[in-house]
């Protein structure tokens, strides 16, 4: 009899461990979710996050909110969710700044290959060069007359040191031979502010925070950094065909994890990403905003490679135009 009771208690025992891990496993998500954006609200960082967010909310059946971190051209934002805990509850927006901040600043708090791990690429836009309707220019190379006869006097905002906005100016004064001073913001958003206002002369801002401005006669568009127009904005020309040939910037983004984080988890997030990124509402508002989503197959493997091509790109211009954050 104790035999048997003790066989009984052993297999039951043996259930139980069996059976463990799947009443342990817990659906994910179960909690909502947030996604951290470097840039102050108002940037194409910022929007794109917002678009997604809703997205994955409606995809996942949890809650994806967007907090704005912002400093040092995302930085903090980035170094916040590397420290975070890898379980998939805090997300980070990145973007081609942080390839760039990886040769622009001598020293980081993080590692950006290192302390993150791809989910997949959310969503690429080009730039577009603005200005102040009080500017007295209507094409590029009026622009980059004015900046020749005003050197060091026409100035050219960005959403921080090391941005995409930040590079295309950098470029084109590498191009044009021109002295235009820079202007580094905390985002898209106060930039934009301040070049509506007056306060800054021009921008080669992410088309999605710009574009309702150029659509409303706020602001005056002459350059595209695109190889070709675009849809959104046809009469305006690329710089390329304003006397630039292989002017090419094109901004993206993408959702990274911090290192650690189970690999079905990204699998999971990559997935409900892509669906959301399929779903004919999202394609909708990409439309709209002038965002464009990635080719397929989009998973962390291709992300990745596209982040380390970034870096090598990006290394190779933060060096020649010689310049340095810190």
């Amino acid at each position: 009899m104790k035999t048997i009771t003790w066989r009984l208690a052993a297999l039951a025992a043996g259930t139980l461990l069996t059976c463990t891990p799947t009443l342990a496993a817990k659906p994910y998500p179960e909690r909502p979710v947030t996604i951290v954006v470097g840039y102050a609200a108002g940037g194409a960082t910022d929007i794109v996050a917002r678009l997604v967010a809703k997205s994955l909310s409606e995809g996942l059946g949890q809650t994806f909110v967007v907090e704005n971190k912002t400093g040092a051209n995302s930085n903090i934002g980035a170094e916040i969710v590397s420290r975070a805990a890898p379980d998939g509850y805090t997300l980070y927006m990145g973007s081609i700044a942080n390839t760039i901040n990886r040769s622009l600043y001598s020293q980081l708090n993080y590692d950006f290959v290192k302390d993150f791990k791809p989910v997949g690429l959310v969503a690429t836009i080009p730039n577009i060069l603005v200005v102040n309707p009080k500017v007295p220019v209507k094409t590029v190379q009026e622009y980059i007359a004015y900046a020749k006869t005003h050197p060091g006097k026409l100035t050219c905002a960005s959403s921080g040191s090391g941005s995409s906005i930040h590079l295309s100016c950098e470029l084109f004064k590498m191009q044009t031979g021109t002295d235009i001073l820079h202007v580094p913001y905390r985002g898209s958003g106060p930039a934009v502010a301040d070049l509506l206002g007056g306060q800054v002369d021009s921008m080669f801002d992410n088309l999605p925070s710009s574009l309702p401005h150029v659509q409303a006669g706020k602001l005056r568009a002459i350059g595209v950094t695109s190889p070709q127009r675009l849809p959104s904005t046809p009469d305006v020309p690329t710089l390329a065909e304003s006397g630039l040939p292989g002017f090419d910037v094109e901004s993206w983004f993408g959702l990274m994890v911090p290192a650690g984080t189970p690999q079905p988890v990204i699998t999971r997030l990559n997935e409900a990403l892509n669906q959301a990124l399929a779903s004919p509402a999202l394609q909708a508002s990409y439309k709209q905003s002038g965002f464009y989503a990635p080719a397929a197959p989009n998973t962390p493997e291709t992300f990745a490679k596209t982040i380390a091509s970034e870096i090598d790109k990006w290394g190779a211009v933060v060096k020649r135009a010689d310049i340095k954050a810190n």
